[in-house]
């Protein structure tokens, strides 16, 4: 009997698996042979494309990184109205389940020498996103710093109360409630 070929993972398919550890367990859990496993192939398919753990890790920030900025440009290229724009970046990144995991993870990791820098360009770049709206919504560049950083602060709190899982957690229509109720509340 003839053994099954292998597949032939890319460097995208170890990424991907490595945003679904981070994810699901955190930065420390991304570990090469727990991935060989989970992806059914042995560590020599990891070498073949990454030289290390460190450089995977990396590597799958910058896609998760490259991604947020394909959804913001993405927002800005289809909603060229201010607070249109925001209040659908607040309904389709209330339901970024994956993205909101993984940012969650890395939050918890924010003192990683290779997480670290990743939170702070992503957190700058929406940050300024949010500016820019509120600002294209009639506020003072203070008044527009301060929603935005108000904003972001709801939004990471929201997934901090939703991943300790305190009984605070709404879903469906009352997630839906919600999402608008924080829309009427911080886009004037």
């Amino acid at each position: 009997m003839e053994k099954p070929q292998q597949q032939r993972l890319s460097a995208e398919d170890w990424k991907q698996a490595a945003l679904d550890v981070i994810a699901e367990a955190g930065v420390k859990a991304v570990a090469v042979e727990s991935l060989a496993r989970r992806l059914g192939v042995t560590k020599g398919s990891f070498y073949w494309h990454f030289p290390s753990r460190r450089s995977l890790i990396e590597a799958a920030l910058q896609r998760w990184e490259e991604d947020d900025l394909a959804k913001l440009e993405q927002q800005l290229a289809e909603q060229p109205e201010c607070r249109e724009r925001l209040c659908e970046l607040f309904r389709r990144g209330s339901r970024e389940f994956r993205s909101n995991a993984v940012y969650h993870a890395l939050s918890n990791s924010g003192e990683n020498a290779i997480v670290r820098p990743v939170l702070i360009r992503v957190a700058k770049r929406r940050l300024a996103f949010l500016v820019d709206a509120f600002s294209g919504l009639g506020l003072s560049a203070t008044q527009a710093c301060h929603r935005a950083r108000l904003t972001y602060a709801a939004y990471a709190g929201y997934i901090q109360i939703a991943y300790l899982d305190c009984g605070t957690e709404v879903h469906g229509e009352d997630f839906d409630a919600y999402v608008e109720h924080t829309i009427s509340t911080l886009i004037p």
